[in-house]
């Protein structure tokens, strides 16, 4: 059986999907957790994150729906899906990092550096929302 090249992690936050939202789309505040770049909320826009030591990262917006979900795609020709569920008075955040190519041996090194790295990115956004 072919092992699926998909991450997936989720982190709840005692603020509302509102604040969440902000911490995921606003430039200033996402490279204050992850990675400068000039991401925006918008279909088609076309951005660049500078993910240090592996360079600038061309991405292009794939979707949004404002407050539950926003999608892009990121470095190799992967897809990033951010899902944002209320949760009494905080959010639910799903984050599904898929399309990982595990045949070549680029794809399988940014797989296996990423899936342990994810649930220490998405703890860092909670140091935002205030």
């Amino acid at each position: 059986m072919k092992e699926s090249g998909t991450i997936q992690v989720e982190h709840v936050y005692a603020k509302a999907p509102a604040r969440v939202w902000r911490a995921l789309t606003e430039p200033e505040l996402v490279a204050r957790w992850w990675a400068t770049g000039d991401i925006r909320a918008e279909v088609g826009h076309r951005f660049t994150m500078d993910m240090g030591p592996w360079g600038m990262q061309a991405c292009e917006v794939l979707a949004v729906d404002p407050e539950r979900l926003f999608r892009f795609r990121f470095a190799l020709n992967t897809v990033v899906t951010w899902e944002l569920v209320p949760e009494g008075a905080g959010t639910r955040l799903k984050l599904t990092h898929e399309g990982f190519d595990l045949d070549s041996p680029m794809g399988r090194r940014a797989f296996e550096g990423m899936r342990p790295g994810w649930p220490g990115v998405l703890a860092r956004v909670a140091t935002v929302l205030d």
